[in-house]
Parts: structure tokens; C-alpha cells; sequence
């Protein structure tokens, strides 16, 4: 199973001010129905509170110590661990990490692609994205949007080849199991 992180980042890597998206721009939530759309969502309580109801047409999986969401496509699990679990018995061929912060984090080191909207401004914020090394990844996509809020897309896919055997994810995985246990 492949593992993708989508997120939109400020030029100074803001993603939230006090629980909200700071910023309202249609090309990049276009952007993000278009890579999400029939595939499995994992996105923190926090992220899904801010967007109010589960994503349509997507499997949402809110990953929630504290509150237990429930609806068509939608479910909670106390870690992305069970998340991965979950959606591997589903046997999704792509998941979405969409957020927050400390979903990111978690999931960066296992992510084979990274979708990224920048948005050409510095904004205020409380919750950034977490700073990746791009040493290891491959810039394999970039398209300037211009308008009143100019951004950039980039797609980075991980240069660690090995991640493409099914094996490798499976010990990825555990990994992450196993941190959480710690």
C-alpha cells in the first residue's frame, strides 16, 4: 500500500491558525478532490473538526484518542497505525495522509509521495508542516497556478526504491507500530 501525504503550506510552512485553514483558495482544494477522490483519507481530529463532515466520495479514516466519528465512509481509530491496518485489510492501493501536523510527522519517514501546494505568501500560523529532508525525495512534478494568491504544485516522490517491494512497507509499518508502543 502506498502511502501519500497531500497538504497546502504557506512559504513559511504555516498549515493552521487557531484550528483553521488561513487561507481560502478553490484551485487548491480542486487539486486535492482531484489526487483524494475514490481513495482512503487518514486525517487527525482536529483537521476533521476544522472541515466539519467526512470528506464525499473518499473512505475517511479520523484518527482520534478522544472522539469517535461515525458516518457513510467514515470511521475512527486511535492511531495511524490502525489506521494503516484498517486500510490494508481493505486492501486501498493508495492512502492520503491530509493532516494535521502530528499526522505528517508520523507518516513522513513511510511516505513514498509527498503533494505539496505552496502558497506564494508568509502567513500566521500556530501549526506548521513539518520541514522534510529533500535529499530524499524527487521533484517529478511543478506547475505555477498565477492569480490574486499565486501558488506552486509539487509532487516529490521518495527516492528509496526499495519502498516499492511490498516487504519493505510491511517492516515500515511495524515501525510505526512499534513507536506507538513505546
Amino acid at each position: 500500500m502506498i502511502i501519500s501525504i497531500i497538504a497546502a503550506i504557506s512559504k513559511n510552512y504555516v498549515i493552521g491558525k487557531e484550528g483553521k485553514i488561513p487561507w481560502d483558495i478553490p484551485g487548491e482544494k480542486k487539486r486535492f478532490k482531484e489526487l483524494t477522490t475514490g481513495k482512503a483519507v487518514i486525517i487527525g481530529r482536529k483537521s476533521f473538526e476544522e472541515i466539519g463532515r467526512p470528506l464525499p466520495n473518499r473512505y475517511n479514516v479520523v484518527v482520534s484518542r478522544t472522539k469517535k466519528f461515525f458516518g457513510q465512509n467514515c470511521t475512527t481509530v486511535n492511531s495511524l497505525s490502525e489506521a494503516l491496518e484498517l486500510l490494508r485489510k481493505r486492501n486501498e492501493k493508495e492512502v492520503f495522509i491530509a493532516g494535521g501536523r502530528r499526522l505528517y510527522e508520523e507518516a513522513l519517514p513511510y511516505a513514498k509521495y509527498i503533494y505539496l501546494t505552496v502558497i506564494d505568501r508568509i502567513y500566521e500560523g500556530d501549526v506548521y508542516f513539518p520541514i522534510f529532508n529533500s535529499d530524499e525525495f524527487i521533484k517529478i512534478y511543478e506547475e505555477r497556478i498565477d492569480g490574486p494568491i499565486p501558488y506552486t504544485y509539487y509532487t516529490f516522490e521518495r527516492k528509496d526504491k526499495l519502498l516499492n517491494n511490498e516487504k519493505e512497507w510491511e517492516n515500515k509499518e511495524q515501525k510505526i507500530r512499534n513507536n506507538e508502543k513505546e
